[in-house]
């Protein structure tokens, strides 16, 4: 269980590394590649697109094959995607590339969770789980400002080493992982996107999703830019602007681990509540503030907040049907993804539109508040009968 364990944290801290390594990247590549700031934001975007148009069928393919050779072949892509990106000349060698690294990414990742309940002991599942999503919040921490190291030297080198480092992960794959191979007996012979009416036909299920769309989209539309505007204000190298991502990590992992004892306390509505006002205030502020230190200490606690309100929206998504949880999993990292490529899109529109980071905080802040006001008016949080009669069925 402990290789398993080991093999499962690094698959998701190398994707996850590679997910947010274009942020502090963008100026040198905007520069290098001479293109103008609203177009910068689809380096970013385009892994996100390649990995919310095929999470949706990903997922739900992969249950009828083997998820050891998904998982295997999937990773490989991903390692050849990533270092093709070292060797991109142009934007948009690079935008293929990054979205083919997505589109790996959408089949591996998923093979994850899925293959965690099949290969665990019962007892084990929960803490086996937390280990793996910290290894997305440790790429944040570690992964990204290792790479943006490796980018002061060359700006190819933080994507050879990502992508040898999935090649080695790969070997791990073939080596540690057994086959599970689907159960013949149990394979659906229902259409694909046909798993996902009962979510459509949910008005709680639509209004929980968008907001998980906005939440996603006003995140990931700041968190773009961090890079540029660091760089762009207090004038910091690529590396320094590696350290601040370092330190907005271990927010997320400081949030990940002391979720579970925050909800338990103030319980999911209020936590919710209290972590999405906090974020709406900060952003506002964030543009305003005078130093470096200002701007990670704020940007710290949104990192935070965000580590404690991620799981726990998707564990309120997860519970809206528990018959179908793999298609509601799928669902909510495609949407996620698809915010990502969205808001990246709109923060470099406005980022140059505006000439700077206010418009983009405001945004941000504007799109909390609107994932807030559907998840409070979705029934999603209520303990009602009605509210669980809908859900159920």
């Amino acid at each position: 269980m402990f290789r398993l364990t080991i093999l499962f944290f690094l698959v998701m801290f190398v994707i996850g590394t590679d997910t947010f390594l274009i942020s502090p990247l963008i100026p040198t590549l905007q520069q290098l590649f001479d293109i103008p700031t609203e177009a910068a934001g689809w380096m970013v975007g385009a892994y996100a697109l390649g990995y919310a148009l095929f999470a949706l069928i990903a997922g739900p393919l992969s249950d009828g094959w083997d998820r050891k050779k998904v998982m295997l072949y999937g990773m490989v892509a991903f390692a050849v995607s990533t270092l093709l990106c070292g060797f991109a000349t142009d934007f948009w060698t690079m935008f293929l590339f990054r979205l083919l690294a997505g589109v790996s990414a959408a089949f591996t990742a998923p093979q994850v969770w899925a293959s965690i309940p099949a290969l665990i002991p019962t007892p084990k599942i929960a803490k086996v789980s937390g280990i793996v999503m910290a290894g997305v919040a440790s790429s944040q921490a570690f992964g990204i400002p290792i790479g943006s190291l490796l980018a002061s030297v060359h700006w190819s080198y933080s994507f050879f080493t990502i992508g040898a480092s999935a090649l080695f992960v790969a070997l791990f794959i073939y080596y540690t992982l057994p086959e599970m191979k689907p159960d013949q007996g149990r394979i659906t012979k229902s259409p694909i996107f046909g798993r996902y009416v009962p979510l459509l036909k949910s008005p709680v299920a639509r209004r929980a999703f968008f907001a998980h769309f906005l939440f996603q989209c006003g995140f990931f539309s700041s968190f773009s830019f961090i890079g540029k505007w660091v760089t762009d204000r207090f004038d910091l190298s690529i590396d320094q602007a590696g350290y601040v991502m370092f330190f907005l990590g271990l927010g997320n992992i400081v949030g990940s681990l002391g979720g579970a004892y925050v909800i338990k306390k103030w319980n999911r509505f209020n936590t919710l509540v209290a972590g999405f006002l906090v974020s709406i205030a900060c952003f506002i502020v964030l543009p305003h503030l005078p130093s470096v230190a200002a701007f990670e200490s704020v940007y710290f606690f949104i990192f935070v907040t965000m580590g404690i309100a991620f799981p726990l929206i998707l564990g309120l998504l997860t519970s809206l049907n528990p018959a179908i949880r793999g298609t509601i999993s799928s669902l909510a990292n495609s949407i996620m993804y698809a915010a990502t490529t969205l808001g990246s899109w709109i923060a470099g529109l406005i980022y140059a539109s505006f000439n700077g980071f206010s418009a983009v905080g405001l945004f941000a802040a504007i799109c909390f508040a609107g994932s807030l006001f559907l998840f409070i008016f979705s029934g999603i949080l209520a303990g009602d009968a009605r509210t669980k009669k809908e859900t159920a069925a």
